[in-house]
């Protein structure tokens, strides 16, 4: 089929585009091009295209714009971000969705209904790409919201002490400011799926009941023959193993083990700095001392789902349920099972709560207040689900197409009378051998991105398995042809056992893609050395490179590690800049928006 000019209202060169166009399209691409276009806006002299004028016009008499800021230090407040703001579109809302950090704050008190979606990092902190937006909201230079209705849903870890703090500030800062609560603030534990959904649809509720609108249901998913799965935390891949290797060596008291996982066929994409799920098991050992200490039978059935899913008792301890960590609002539900005086004194006192639950798990929980008479389906139902575990990737999909490695230190110590392993890093590193499968999904990573330009110099510091991701930017530069310096600050205990990917690093350095390398052995010297002291050492070269534009990447332990290395930075642009200490902290924040400046910690 041929358009001709004379009989349509486009000209020739219009005409020649469609033409090409619709000579490579199938038949059910031309069906869906002609219901977008029907049901697509069309603008004519009486419908004047959108302008912006700081204050977005209403889509339809009775609705409101609606704003959505997320912070996100995994992607999960990202991606739930999206997933709303799609679900909004369906119902012909008008939308806008960005990281508050790329939100402009001048335009807060112009927005009509706000919609924050932010986990907590660290000692109650706020992610790194709401950093700005926060202290902003705090300051006074925040205006007054009298005008805007707002609604926050927080994701956190109920094992902290400050649990969903990031949210509930924003949610009583807002307030303070004289917004209107639109619906009340729901906070996520690690299992946040369904309470994030109830929130999600309370919103949505709410927005239909003021507009007048008809619940929409959302977009169906296809499943269309000859489409592959998508694959997801909900739906994981099993990955073959490739290969599972001890990077240490001989004699370290450290075990990194270095897995390389078959991707073929799963359609996965990945790029460097994203993160890697694995959906682990428990150790059996310990499930079955669990259900001996609560005298169950772990063949029993029981339910785990709302909608009826059946699992034994021991199937669901090892794969559904968390056993390893004790948090605060398990012992407060718990307590409702026994009459024991000790819980409650301890649950009376905060500091005591802190002090229990530190190295402890279920097992040390049940026999030290037992005994309990309790059917295991009701027990299990306070537990939390055992989350996934997330990995920062070890290599380019370039590089190793269909594979995925990772870089995971084994986790083992001692405490209260008890030897203790981490869930997933054990199973990987005792149970996990090549030939057997793991269940994995891909984390994006927005925030952890190399610079678009490969003329850009990068400046990498991590310790421990904090270096994984730069094997995985390495060998991206190196596919890309890159020619940016590249600059790698890397901290462990002993260089002779523990210098993992030598053989790698030193390669790259020999043919020039690694520019320098800077390493910090802390158990080799009397005095120890970590990263942030090489980082002080190489001060003047190190600022030269920021002002030369380089990116600089931070991964590895946010307590300590992550923390020295920001006030190294301080004091090395105080010093090398001849500035004063608060415009050294401005100095970071510039490089942080502008995205120069990015960590992936935990």
């Amino acid at each position: 089929m041929q358009l001709e000019v004379m009989n349509s209202p486009f000209n020739e060169k219009q005409a020649d585009l469609l033409n090409q166009l619709l000579s490579s399209m199938t038949e059910n691409q031309k069906i869906w091009l002609s219901g977008y276009l029907a049901s697509a806006p069309v603008l004519t002299a009486e419908t004047p295209p959108a302008t912006d004028s700081g204050k977005d016009e209403k889509t339809e008499a009775g609705k409101r714009t609606i704003t959505i800021l997320y912070g996100s230090h995994t992607g999960n407040c990202e991606e739930l971000a999206d997933q709303l703001s799609q679900n909004l579109k369906n119902k012909d809302f008008q939308v806008t969705v960005s990281s508050m950090d790329d939100f402009k704050t001048k335009n807060l008190k112009k927005t009509e209904d706000l919609l924050v979606l932010t986990s907590t990092h660290g000692d109650g902190d706020p992610p790194d790409n709401a950093m700005t937006f926060y202290e902003f909201l705090f300051s006074k230079r925040a205006p007054e919201l009298t005008d805007v209705r707002y609604s926050v849903l927080s994701l956190g870890d109920s094992s902290y002490e400050f649990y969903c703090q990031t949210g509930k500030d924003i949610d009583r800062r807002l307030e303070e400011l004289g917004a209107e609560r639109l619906y009340e603030r729901v906070d996520c534990d690690l299992d946040f799926e369904e309470p994030a959904e109830a929130w999600k649809d309370g919103v949505l509720q709410k927005l239909d009941e003021e507009s007048g609108s008809a619940p929409v249901e959302g977009l169906p998913e296809k499943n269309e023959a000859g489409i592959s799965p998508v694959y997801s935390k909900a739906n994981p891949f099993r990955a073959d193993i490739l290969e599972n290797i001890n990077l240490n060596g001989r004699g370290s008291n450290k075990e990194t083990r270095h897995i390389e996982l078959d991707l073929e066929g799963s359609g996965i994409d990945y790029e460097p700095g994203d993160s890697l799920g694995i959906l682990p098991e428990n150790d059996e050992t310990l499930v079955d001392e669990l259900i001996q200490e609560m005298s169950w039978d772990g063949e029993a059935s029981v339910t785990i789902t709302k909608d009826g899913e059946i699992r034994s008792v021991k199937e669901a301890l090892l794969s559904v349920y968390e056993t390893t960590v004790l948090t605060k609002p398990l012992l407060e539900k718990a307590s409702a099972f026994t009459d024991n005086d000790e819980l409650k004194e301890i649950l009376a006192d905060p500091e005591a709560v802190k002090s229990y639950i530190y190295g402890r798990d279920l097992l040390d929980f049940v026999r030290d207040f037992g005994p309990w008479e309790v059917p295991a389906e009701e027990f299990l139902s306070i537990l939390r689900k055992l989350p996934a575990r997330l990995y920062s990737i070890a290599s380019s999909s370039a590089a190793n197409p269909d594979e995925v490695h990772l870089t995971i230190g084994a986790l083992r110590y001692e405490a209260n009378g008890r030897q203790r392993n981490g869930v997933c890093s054990i199973q990987c590193a005792e149970r996990a051998g090549a030939g057997s499968t793991l269940p994995v999904f891909v984390q994006k990573n927005r925030n952890f991105r190399l610079p678009e330009s490969g003329d850009t110099k990068v400046i990498m510091i991590g310790a421990g398995t904090g270096v994984a991701p730069y094997r995985a930017f390495l060998e991206e530069r190196e596919e890309r042809e890159d020619e940016g310096e590249n600059w790698l600050f890397f901290g462990e205990q002993h260089f002779v056992t523990d210098f993992l990917y030598q053989t790698e690093w030193q390669r790259w350095k020999k043919d020039g893609l690694l520019s320098r390398m800077d390493v910090a052995f802390s158990r080799d010297t009397e005095e120890k050395i970590y990263v942030q002291d090489r980082l002080w050492q190489q001060r003047e070269e190190v600022f030269r490179w920021l002002e030369d534009g380089a990116y600089i990447y931070v991964c590895g332990d946010e307590s300590r590690m992550a923390k020295d290395v920001e006030g190294a930075l301080k004091a090395i642009v105080e010093t090398e800049g001849k500035v004063s200490r608060e415009e050294a902290s401005d100095y970071i924040k510039t490089l942080r928006t502008e995205k120069r400046y990015q960590r992936d910690v935990y």
